[in-house]
């Protein structure tokens, strides 16, 4: 009898308490999960992971570290985050049924994150520029100007409505001789080469097609080269994830110095 009752508790413990749903983890998968790593499993960059036929175990266990901070990643801390453990559990199985690829193809972006509605505002020098950001650990610096429209709105305290731009201009530091950036009269890196332009914006429906996981209600994100044409194959979902935290704050990193930077003049 005890040997019976041994047996059916091991059984109990190996038997799965959840069936995962591999058409609701296709539908996660579909809907969010894809502007990143493919509907097939298959990554759209070299930078992130193809997950097709991945072991549940662990997929899962990643997940539940994105979702409980544990593993630090800002893009999929925000993702995770959103995550109930019946997605975890489904999504994982959906991707791990998949066959695994050659290594070589990439998937295409989803055709509503890869569309660029941002025009290069020309007149951007005009702007409030409210904020400068060193960046140590990449050697550069970030110089952000706010649009009239912005302005006016953290001048008030309210939230930044339909018709703001942010744009960041990011500059490589001017090096010393020791290969440090120059920190110049205002304790701030020394502007060099410039790199890009990193930019914001929303006006009215420009969300309506995100999946609500990614959606930061009608901002859209760009980048443009220096020559100031959009970058190829830049991945708005990257950006999207990475500032949906900041609901609170319009979406915004730098919306407290916005507000200081106006209310100040």
């Amino acid at each position: 009898m005890k040997r019976l009752l041994s047996l059916f508790a091991c059984a109990l413990v190996a038997t799965p308490l959840f069936a995962a749903d591999l058409q609701a983890g296709k539908a996660k998968v579909d809907a969010v999960c894809s502007a990143c790593h493919g509907a097939n499993g298959i990554s759209v960059s070299d930078a992130i992971p193809n997950l097709a036929g991945q072991r549940v175990a662990y997929l899962e266990a990643q997940l539940r570290a994105w979702k409980d901070g544990t593993r630090k990643n800002p893009i999929m801390n925000a993702i995770g985050g959103q995550l109930g453990s019946d997605d975890i559990a489904n999504v994982a199985a959906y991707f791990a049924s998949l066959p695994r690829g050659d290594g070589a193809a990439k998937s295409e972006l989803m055709p509503q994150i890869a569309r660029n509605r941002l025009a290069f505002p020309e007149d951007y020098r005009s702007w409030v520029q409210y904020d400068r950001v060193d960046q140590p650990a990449r050697k550069q610096v970030q110089l952000f100007y706010a649009n009239p429209v912005a302005a006016q709105a953290a001048r008030a305290g309210q939230r930044l409505p339909d018709g703001a731009y942010l744009l960041g201009e990011t500059y490589s530091a001017k090096l010393g001789a020791d290969r440090q950036p120059v920190k110049g009269a205002d304790g701030h890196f020394v502007p060099d080469q410039l790199l890009a332009y990193v930019a914001m914006s929303r006006e009215a429906g420009w969300g309506r097609d995100f999946p609500e996981l990614l959606r930061n209600e009608d901002w859209n994100y760009a980048v443009f080269t220096p020559a100031r044409q959009p970058r190829a194959g830049f991945n708005q979902a990257e950006c999207l994830a990475c500032h949906k935290p900041q609901d609170r704050s319009s979406y915004t990193f730098t919306g407290d110095k916005l507000v200081a930077a106006v209310q100040a003049r």
